[in-house]
């Protein structure tokens, strides 16, 4: 995919059609992922999935290390062996004793999570007494609904405000994860729970106030608790009346600080336990029978746990404390587009791995690892305070997986159909022929193509190309191979290939793309032995360059003296005339030195000539080494040289490069055991400033170093002859 997404800024049109290759090789897996994850969405809209994900989400809940005790909370239960001792209900003298007692230890909040509407005698007239004059004390009422009657508050907080709620959500399996805050009354006011009324005093202490958002949301310092919607989490069409958060509970292991009644009452519990703290007052014997269900209440071996009204507070309590003070991570869930994504990735995902593993073994295994993946996943993103859906993807997962391996069990046996239809065509043809599958696993091959690699057809079935032939070849075959799954063209390469005895072949092979009745794609692949053609194309291509090395020879023997390798008489005058026609054409000058070598004859009489053709070269490799590599030296015959110096500026500086030839040719050297002095003479003229024509150029030159060579020294001379001030120069 990454390459045909390269392909687009090279050859659009080519990568373009390459991408929808991509995408219909993989139908079937695009139609089996999305036709399971829309299955799968259905049955989750129905509500179908609700309980399963809810109880799974209570297993990862139960997974969760204990967190830090609570210590701002502090409860009171009044249990089995409080009602003996002082009755059921209790009477209001004992709440009012207990009351002032807590409160002379100047607690934070109290939180009476008691139904006391009706006067419980004795004592009715103390209890209302302290109610009054006991600040920061919190009631609870029950407000009426379609299932309970209301259950009115104590009349004396009623009229100051000071009291919640004790109305609690609960879910179809019985159980409790939602946070009631706020609800609506008959008389049209907006009541707050029990835990909430007690958490604003704490806040308040702290000097923070609730606020709205601009989606009414409320919000506490900057931290938003986002009200729940019917389709949050697993939930569908859920009640979302009033304002409900997810709950956050906390782990049962740790729990919070609990005292009895007769404690408090004895005088056992120190003062200092309730100092600064919210202590809540509740029932925590079974016999009352205030408790309820939560997701800590389930075991696999175990009777379901219960958790009484009191403490059931005192972890809504400690939910909006610590999520506003401690930053402790609200319960929060994706937005249904995010959750259908996920559900659908899941089902892409066990489609797609099926397809690749081809194995129902494999497949199997890839299906609980990944499952156990997003069992991991789900958990880690608990501790963060994210629920994401489990159940759905686990079943898109599994369902597309088996789906897939079960189309890929028929579609093997269409393969093994197709493998003998071909087996049975292609060995009657005489070329060496193969069959690959999209993973470059060979399907077929002839008899031919046996006989060319030289291996049995059964080793060639169960090998790749990498074990039959060297490293460099197998990958050449294997990107053409792979050039044509992916541009679906036919084509034809010329390739190496070496057989298991050792042999190179030049081989022609045409490619192209068939597809079987079940969609099963494949690479036919034909083979020509062009061996002995490429053997011919070499033997002609040998000859082809000893012919050109041969003339080229021919030409260099024709232009160039044989001795020195310097152009002849013939090349020195068509360089000549190209020089003369580039002067005329650009407004140049072009120099032309003649030279001769002084006493040469004495030294081919005593020396010998082979002592003479040394001198030449090194006359020769002389001249060379003074000159541009534009300038042209030659050798006329004999001890005779010329120079053509194209661009040459004027006669000084034609004279300043005599004078360096002069000092560089003659210097004594040492030739065969013999120290030879060298004697030049120059003869300069210049175009087009001494001729205008080539042969009279050519003449002043060499007249010019006839009058240089009488002077029986070393010397120049230039035409016209040198004027004194460009000699003393």
């Amino acid at each position: 995919m990454f390459r045909i997404l390269q392909g687009f800024s090279k050859y659009p049109q080519q990568a373009l059609t390459s991408l929808k290759l991509w995408f219909l090789e993989r139908k079937h897996i695009w139609i089996t992922s999305s036709g399971v994850a829309a299955a799968v969405l259905m049955v989750r809209f129905l509500g179908l999935l609700q309980t399963s994900e809810l109880a799974v989400f209570d297993v990862l809940v139960r997974a969760r290390l204990p967190e830090s005790p609570e210590d701002r909370i502090v409860i009171i239960g009044i249990d089995e062996q409080d009602l003996r001792e002082y009755g059921f209900p209790v009477s209001d003298a004992i709440l009012a004793d207990l009351l002032y007692i807590i409160n002379h230890a100047e607690p934070r909040a109290i939180g009476l999570d008691l139904y006391r509407g009706i006067p419980m005698e004795p004592g009715h007239d103390e209890f209302t007494q302290a109610l009054t004059n006991i600040p920061n004390l919190i009631g609870i009422e029950l407000l009426e609904t379609l299932k309970v009657a209301a259950v009115p508050p104590p009349p004396a907080l009623a009229e100051i405000g000071m009291i919640g709620f004790n109305n609690f959500v609960i879910d179809s399996d019985g159980r409790i994860r939602r946070n009631l805050l706020y609800a609506g009354s008959d008389d049209g006011q907006t009541r707050r729970s029990f835990a909430l009324q007690l958490a604003l005093i704490e806040l308040e202490y702290h000097g923070i106030f609730p606020t709205l958002t601009d989606n009414y949301e409320v919000q506490f310092n900057g931290v938003v608790f986002p009200k729940f919607q019917p389709n949050d989490g697993p939930y569908v069409r859920a009640d979302n009346a009033g304002y409900q958060v997810l709950a956050n509970f906390r782990n049962p292991a740790v729990g919070f600080k609990t005292v009895s009644l007769r404690d408090v009452l004895n005088g056992d519990v120190p003062p200092s336990l309730f100092q600064n703290r919210i202590v809540m007052i509740g029932s925590t014997a079974f016999s009352v029978k205030d408790f309820h269900l939560t997701p800590y209440s389930s075991s696999l071996f175990e009777e379901p746990r219960f958790i009484y009204g009191v403490e059931l507070h005192a972890n809504f309590l400690s939910q909006i404390l610590t999520t506003i003070l401690e930053e402790r991570p609200l319960m929060s869930s994706w937005s249904e587009p995010v959750e259908w994504l996920w559900i659908i990735f899941w089902s892409w995902v066990g489609a797609s791995l099926s397809w690749k593993l081809r194995s129902p073994y494999r497949s199997i295994l890839m299906i609980i690892l990944l499952s156990g993946g997003i069992f991991t996943g789900a958990y880690l993103v608990l501790l963060m305070g994210w629920w994401i859906p489990v159940v759905p993807p686990l079943i898109t997962l599994g369902a597309s997986g088996i789906v897939v391996t079960t189309y890929l069990a028929h579609i093997q046996e269409e393969f093994k159909r197709s493998t003998d239809f071909l087996n049975s065509i292609i060995n009657t043809i005489p070329d060496p022929i193969y069959v690959k599958t999209k993973d470059h696993k060979k399907m077929v091959v002839n008899q031919a193509y046996s006989r060319l690699v030289g291996f049995p057809v059964e080793m060639i079935l169960k090998k790749s190309d990498h074990d039959l032939f060297p490293k460099r070849e197998a990958d050449l075959f294997y990107e053409q191979d792979e050039l044509a799954f992916q541009t679906n063209w036919e084509q034809e390469n010329e390739e190496k290939l070496t057989d298991a005895s050792g042999v190179n072949h030049w081989i022609a092979t045409k490619r192209s793309l068939h597809k079987d009745a079940a969609g099963n794609l494949f690479l036919v692949g034909i083979i020509r032995d062009i061996t002995e053609r490429k053997k011919s194309e070499e033997t002609l291509r040998q000859l082809a360059e000893q012919l050109e090395k041969y003339n080229a020879e021919l030409q260099q023997r024709a232009d160039h003296d044989p001795l020195t390798g310097l152009p002849n008489r013939q090349l020195f005058e068509e360089r000549l005339t190209q020089a003369l026609i580039w002067a005329d054409t650009n407004q140049k000058f072009v120099g032309l030195f003649f030279l001769d070598l002084n006493n040469f004859k004495p030294i081919n009489d005593q020396y010998g000539h082979h002592v003479g053709d040394l001198v030449l070269k090194l006359v020769a490799e002389r001249l060379r080494g003074c000159l541009r590599a534009s300038d042209t030296v030659s050798r006329l015959g004999g001890d005779e040289f010329t120079i053509i110096l194209p661009g040459i500026p004027s006669h000084a500086d034609a004279v300043r490069v005599a004078e360096k030839i002069l000092d560089q040719v003659t210097q004594e050297s040492e030739l065969d055991g013999h120290v030879i002095t060298i004697g030049l003479s120059i003869g300069i003229s210049l175009y087009p400033l001494d001729s205008q024509d080539y042969e009279t150029l050519v003449q002043k030159a060499d007249a010019a170093m006839y009058r240089a060579k009488s002077r029986h020294q070393n010397s120049y001379e230039l035409t016209p002859p040198v004027p004194p001030n460009i000699t003393e120069a």
